[in-house]
């Protein structure tokens, strides 16, 4: 089932099972279940501290479930964990067997702490690269409380459990049998999301914090890269972060950044997040701004406000937020997000198998997107605004080779139509001659780039008419003492490497302000 290489590395990984546990599959004479079969029989032969069962009575099959000798947790695998999921099925291995995830240990007494009864259901892809962090995190969950029941299910396996349940973007997260979450999400999200008071106790926290020199809002490739160069200047670094890696933990391949020849967004933005904990970084994440408040004086300390109530103030701020994926902004999108109307081709694709979709977006992100799906789908309908499509030549050409496609140009999208419950068509118009059209399909992919995150920040720094953060060549703005870099700010061509060197050039541009601005008397004593 494994071949050599990942047979050797799985192996040197079980090297480290120190508590005896069972493997229990649930089968049938399925061609799925034979290739389930063999590769637990690999992981079997691997550690004399795993016990492999094929006596299970699980309704699903092929399934497996994970059982420490002697325990009651629970947690079960209706998949073949391969492809994006074999490092959820590696952690999961090592947790079982004893090995001690590398989360702070404030995190696992959270989850010891979860009081009540909580049977999870996730939905995933195996060409989901937003999923691992679900199926991990909720597998973190079900091994350190038995509390915590954890079934992952493929929904490429399950699909007449997908359609029963209209899943049609994933991760799709389902708690106690009712839908619970969409998307990826966090184990300290997932916490604070049945922990009521985890948000309360979390802002007295960051309120009672010393201020920082430099604060860095967003932890994206700009926030990251700010954070390091601050943190060698030798004085204190803060960086809170919504989600750290930002949109790149969106993205599927990477292979543009020079001296990484190719590598996955989820893998670029855990290693963003590992660089920054190299140094001395007070990393507070799951943090959203609300407002910035510039200080009093020259040198002084600006504050900002945390959705979750708690403040944080510093002498310097760098503003590196991003963007977020644009919406197209007419009837039935947001009735039909997740139900028809998805953002991620990677992501939620293979849920559309067979099945007719569209496209709207005609740039690279659109073109790469429909060439994708017309792999997976039955049919792909491309709509694009323009008169002609404005991605790479090379994708065009490549687009209108594939024989499912249908490309319309000059196309104005009106509407996403459903039926109440999930989506079930598009509604455009030519704008060469003002014709209405209608096209039924089961779902529509929006790829229209997108917008930067700056809705907290109107009426504080000034904005273009687009909403970026205007900036001069140092990252200044035009607040004393707050500086912004990356995405969200109005330097040319949004690409990962471009934000990572604005990132560091603020964080120099800040530690020149600091060393040139001295603390008012009053702050300082």
């Amino acid at each position: 089932m494994l071949d050599a290489a990942l047979k050797e590395q799985l192996a040197a990984y079980l090297q480290r099972v120190t508590l005896p546990f069972e493997i229990v599959a649930s089968l049938d004479d399925g061609e799925s279940s034979r290739e389930l079969l063999g590769l637990l029989q690999d992981i079997d032969a691997m550690s004399d501290k795993i016990t492999l069962r094929t006596d299970g009575q699980d309704a699903r099959r092929p399934s497996f479930t994970l059982q420490r000798t002697g325990a009651t947790n629970s947690l079960r695998f209706a998949a073949i964990p391969l492809g994006h999921e074999f490092t959820s099925l590696v952690l999961a291995l090592l947790w079982t067997g004893g090995h001690p995830p590398k989360v702070e240990p404030e995190v696992i007494e959270q989850i010891k702490s979860l009081d009540g009864d909580y049977n999870f259901e996730v939905y995933m892809s195996l060409s989901c690269h937003n999923c691992p962090d679900v199926v991990q995190a909720l597998s973190l969950m079900a091994i350190y409380n038995p509390k915590v029941r954890t079934t992952i299910i493929d929904g490429g396996l399950f699909q007449a459990e997908v359609a029963e349940r209209d899943v049609m973007a994933v991760p799709a997260i389902f708690l106690n049998g009712q839908h619970f979450n969409s998307g990826r999400v966090t184990v300290e999200e997932l916490i604070a999301k049945l922990d009521t008071g985890a948000a309360a106790r979390d802002a007295a926290k960051l309120s009672a914090r010393e201020a920082f020199d430099v604060l860095i809002v967003g932890g994206g490739p700009a926030g990251a890269a700010a954070a390091v160069y601050a943190a060698r200047k030798g004085i204190r670094t803060g960086i809170a972060a919504e989600r750290f890696g930002g949109q790149v933990n969106d993205t599927l391949a990477i292979e543009n950044f020079v001296s990484v020849m190719e590598t996955e967004g989820p893998k670029f933005a855990a290693a963003l997040e590992s660089h920054v904990r190299a140094y001395d970084v007070d990393i507070m994440n799951l943090q959203r701004a609300k407002k910035i408040v510039p200080a009093s004086e020259p040198g002084g300390l600006i504050t900002v406000e945390l959705d979750n109530g708690g403040t944080l103030k510093s002498r310097s701020v760098i503003l590196s937020t991003g963007a977020r994926w644009r919406n197209v902004g007419v009837p039935g999108e947001q009735e039909y997000k997740n139900k028809g109307v998805a953002y991620c081709p990677h992501c939620d694709g293979p849920l559309f198998k067979g099945k007719r979709v569209a496209v709207i977006g005609g740039g690279n992100s659109g073109v790469e997107a429909a060439i994708d799906l017309a792999g997976i789908v039955a049919h792909v309908t491309l709509l694009e605004f323009g008169e002609q499509l404005r991605a790479d030549a090379v994708l065009v050409s490549k687009l209108k080779s594939l024989p499912n496609v249908t490309i319309h140009t000059m196309a104005q999208t009106t509407e996403l139509t459903g039926d109440g419950t999930k989506l079930n068509g598009i509604s455009f118009t030519d704008r060469t001659n003002g014709e209405a059209k209608h096209v039924e399909l089961e779902g529509v992919f929006v790829q229209i780039g997108l917008v930067p995150n700056t809705d907290f920040l109107k009426g504080t720094v000034e904005l273009s008419r687009f909403g970026e953060i205007i900036i001069d060549d140092k990252c200044h703005t035009n607040v004393p003492g707050v500086f912004a870099a990356g995405d969200v700010t109005t330097v040319p061509y949004k690409q990962i490497i471009i934000a990572t060197g604005e990132g560091a050039k603020a964080a120099l541009s800040a530690f020149d302000y600091l060393i040139r601005t001295p603390e008012p008397v009053a702050e300082a004593a």
